[in-house]
């Protein structure tokens, strides 16, 4: 190694006590070059991957987004459901994100991008406490509109657009389902606008 650049409060081994002091003190021993990176803000916050993950876990894709240099997405793998969605007329796409931070639950209207193209859909995020008791795993799925190709084991990244509702729980599938049609035509709406 020639050389390492690091953020100023970056720190590294047990307990985190390894600092940016002690690289420089290791990179004289050891003859390479360290790089100390100054803090940089946006809007009067300091950047740095905490406030990042505190903006998205509040919804905040604005700030995220100016924090990041790019529009907060999700990366994930399509993975086999329990084919509910399909049952009711909206098969969805679950995804297994890869070490994502999540926004808050709740329905959102997105932006998918698969192999290059983009779709819009609809996105639930959380338990789906209509159909799972006790304590389930949280799940992200997205119905994409006009959609329909087997895009098991594919990669999609979902850009979330605009907060439609918090999740609920209804009293049936039949009344969740009414839900999901609204939502829908919500989400057609907007690709309208």
């Amino acid at each position: 190694m020639r050389e390492i650049c690091v953020g100023h409060e970056w720190s590294f081994g047990k307990n985190r006590a390894g600092n940016l002091d002690l690289l420089k003190k290791l990179g004289a021993r050891f003859d390479f070059n360290v790089i100390g990176i100054l803090p940089v803000s946006v809007n009067g916050t300091v950047v740095s991957s905490t406030a990042i993950r505190q903006a998205v876990e509040k919804g905040d894709f604005v700030k995220a987004a100016e924090m990041l240099g790019r529009e907060y997405t999700i990366l994930g793998t399509v993975v086999r459901g329990d084919n509910l969605g399909k049952k009711i007329g909206y098969p969805t796409a679950n995804l297994s994100a890869h070490s994502e931070q999540f926004p808050p639950n709740g329905v959102y209207f997105a932006e998918a991008r698969i192999n290059g193209a983009l779709y819009h859909g609809v996105v639930n995020l959380g338990y789906r406490p209509t159909v799972h008791k006790g304590n389930p795993e949280r799940v992200l799925e997205i119905y994409l509109l006009d959609f329909n190709r087997d895009i098991y084991g594919e990669d999609v990244e979902i850009r979330f657009i605009r907060y439609l509702r918090p999740e609920k729980k209804f009293d049936s599938v039949a009344a969740l389902a009414r839900q999901i049609d609204v939502d829908v035509r919500q989400a057609r709406e907007l690709c309208a606008a």
